[in-house]
């Protein structure tokens, strides 16, 4: 059943995408990084090659079985890919709207097993969080995970020595719309993507799936982004071997 489940996905994925046209946001380019230690973000580490204009949709927080499908509902509207940093605790208890993430034409990585505070663990709790979470993403997708997002964006020198040790690229961000205050409204949450925008011109953008505003934002959001004529750039990673 879950095999007919994806397959049935699939299909709805392609209809949608045969309805893509230039009144969506749309997918302007896909970057495939490899799968190695690389740190991206601006707000800490590298930059991505991105052109001004340009922007990767990211999510932390899900996979939420109330706020996520609105998010992926969204996204396909706007034939728009985003990738997802997922909590290891909820692919355990929502692996198939994981799957059907991926199966929707998303990336996924990995924002921790229970989304702690890192550096108050010590370092054999840090490494068995990180342990926790991959374990999780494989059950769900069958391959190692690609990617990690701090939570709080809170980096750690062990996690880090760990995630570039085993080829895990570390995701930080160029910008975010502080969306985890219960009474945002969507104009609330435009306007701080607005002004995030304006001041960056391009990059990484972090949202929260699990985030009840967010997820009825998203269209308005992605609204703004195709007014001020921005591009959105999906991030996948090479396949694992």
């Amino acid at each position: 059943m879950r095999f007919i489940a994806l397959i049935l996905a699939a299909i709805a994925v392609h209809a949608s995408a045969a309805e893509c046209g230039p009144d969506q946001l749309n997918t302007a380019r896909t970057i495939t990084l490899k799968r190695e230690g690389a740190q991206y973000g601006a707000q800490q580490h590298t930059a991505l090659p991105l052109a001004k204009g340009e922007v990767v949709l990211t999510f932390d927080d899900g996979p939420s079985v109330d706020n996520t499908p609105l998010v992926l509902k969204a996204l396909a509207d706007q034939c728009a890919k985003a990738t997802f940093f997922l909590i290891g605790e909820h692919i355990v208890q929502q692996p198939d709207l994981a799957r059907r993430l991926m199966s929707e034409g998303h990336s996924a990585g990995i924002h921790s097993n229970t989304h702690p505070h890192l550096a108050s663990l010590t370092t054999e709790q840090q490494l068995d969080d990180l342990k926790l979470s991959r374990a999780a993403y494989k059950a769900a997708f069958g391959v190692e995970t690609p990617a990690y997002r701090f939570p709080y964006l809170e980096e750690t020198p062990t996690l880090l020595e760990a995630l570039k040790r085993d080829n895990i690229t570390v995701a930080s961000i160029d910008m975010g719309i502080n969306d985890w205050i219960p009474e945002d409204t969507t104009a609330i949450l435009a306007q701080r993507l607005t002004e995030s925008l304006d001041k960056a011109g391009r990059g990484i953008i972090l949202m929260h799936d699990a985030n009840g505003p967010t997820a009825q934002a998203l269209p308005t959001l992605l609204k703004v982004l195709k007014d001020k004529g921005y591009k959105v750039v999906h991030l996948e990673w090479e396949a694992a071997r």
